[in-house]
């Protein structure tokens, strides 16, 4: 088997890993293997297929425009209490934002 040595890591990520080994009962040792395996066995998205994605998402949408969130993100990052509120998206709700979709 291979050894690998990860070099300065913040003491905070390793006590967050520790906790997290923890809780799933496993070893430091063993969580850190355990994530390192399923990043490296991740599904990668060949061109192809996000191009079909792109693609199916455009044929979805088709000219519908999207307004930018860029205020309400900034709002409610800043703490303003008068941030404009979204409607819920609840499909089964009259006037919802799951009409826009």
């Amino acid at each position: 088997m291979a050894q690998i040595l990860v070099r300065r890591l913040d003491k905070a990520v390793v006590e967050r890993l520790r906790q997290q080994a923890e809780t799933n009962g496993r070893s430091l040792e063993a969580e850190a293997r355990r994530i390192l395996e399923e990043a490296a066995e991740a599904p990668k998205v060949d061109f192809e297929t996000a191009r079909k994605l792109a693609d199916d998402f455009r044929k979805r949408f088709g000219d519908r425009t999207f307004d930018d969130s860029t205020e309400i993100i900034r709002a409610f990052r800043d703490g303003k209490r008068d941030a404009p509120i979204l409607p819920p998206l609840d499909p089964h709700v009259p006037g919802t934002a799951a009409e826009w979709i």
